[in-house]
């Protein structure tokens, strides 16, 4: 969706119009009164909403911290008008980062049954089930966003993951691929312009496809570190989107929410796959995007 900014209320008007549809969307069908979308935890939540420049608010949503790792979507509306075109992900995906900014480990929401399969493919996983509102059937949902380990054992892993790279892909040495950080959310990686450059004095467009490959591919790595599991990690299927050339400082990073796909099949010995979202920069402006489906294969 072009021409909408996504951020919080800023008016009065605004904050009128922000709870308005909420209640249009999540009381006023049940016959619930005007105010029963509000709760003792508006003050210190943190609102969005995607509004354009005519004022049209598409989709609302709202995040409070339950303790210090562990936050909650609360009230998620996408008005009618509005379904369907990536309203709903992208205030999903604007709460997400908050929580990434406040530290917390995981996020938890508790989803109709109808928004079940919208949440599951963003990464949410069933947890457990929920009590149900105004006779509608709940279930709570929960998604990782930050990997829960020491920054010794994070530290440790980049540089097991780096030995790797070198042991088993001889062109990550020739790009002089390195890894320049691991929080448990964001990877990072660079690599120098001069071995990786085109006769247009530009990045390479095979190197900044395998700068963004190798990235993906490690995030799968930290997170089977993280969890204890074991497999073999290969690319089944790649889409990239060049939006500008590199000519400074190529780098590439993907978060932890941008993964989307359960490991944990592993623990039974079968494959696993997630779909995983790797910008590439030059300097600090996003340059391409790349889309990679990851197949881990339970090692025998």
């Amino acid at each position: 969706m072009r021409h909408w900014q996504l951020r919080e209320p800023s008016s009065t008007a605004e904050w009128q119009q922000y709870y308005q549809l909420r209640w249009q969307i999540l009381r006023q069908p049940w016959q619930q009164p005007l105010g029963s979308e509000r709760d003792e935890l508006e003050a210190e939540a943190h609102h969005l909403m995607l509004v354009n420049t005519d004022g049209d608010i598409a989709a609302v949503g709202r995040l409070h911290k339950c303790t210090n790792t562990l936050a909650q979507v609360r009230y998620m509306a996408v008005a009618d008008a509005y379904r369907g075109k990536g309203a709903g992900r992208r205030i999903l995906q604007g709460l997400e980062q908050q929580a990434v900014k406040w530290q917390c480990q995981c996020i938890t929401l508790n989803a109709r049954e109808s928004a079940q399969d919208f949440y599951h493919k963003l990464g949410y996983q069933q947890h457990a089930v929920a009590d149900s509102l105004y006779g509608l059937a709940h279930v709570q949902m929960r998604k990782v966003i930050i990997l829960q380990a020491s920054n010794e054992k994070f530290t440790a892993w980049c540089q097991q993951l780096s030995a790797t790279w070198q042991q088993t892909i001889p062109l990550s040495e020739f790009m002089q691929l390195s890894i320049t950080g691991f929080d448990g959310n964001t990877f990072s990686c660079q690599v120098p312009l001069a071995p990786n450059i085109n006769l247009h004095q530009t990045m390479f467009a095979g190197s900044i496809y395998t700068l963004a490959t190798l990235t993906g591919w490690g995030m799968v790595y930290l997170q089977l570190q993280a969890a204890g599991l074991n497999g073999d990690i290969v690319l089944a299927e790649g889409n990239i989107r060049y939006l500008s050339p590199i000519s400074t400082k190529p780098s590439a990073r993907c978060q932890l929410q941008h993964c989307i796909g359960d490991l944990t099949p592993l623990t039974l010995a079968k494959k696993a796959s997630q779909v995983i979202t790797v910008l590439v920069l030059s300097a600090d402006k996003v340059a391409a995007e790349f889309t990679g489906r990851y197949v881990v294969l339970a090692k025998t």
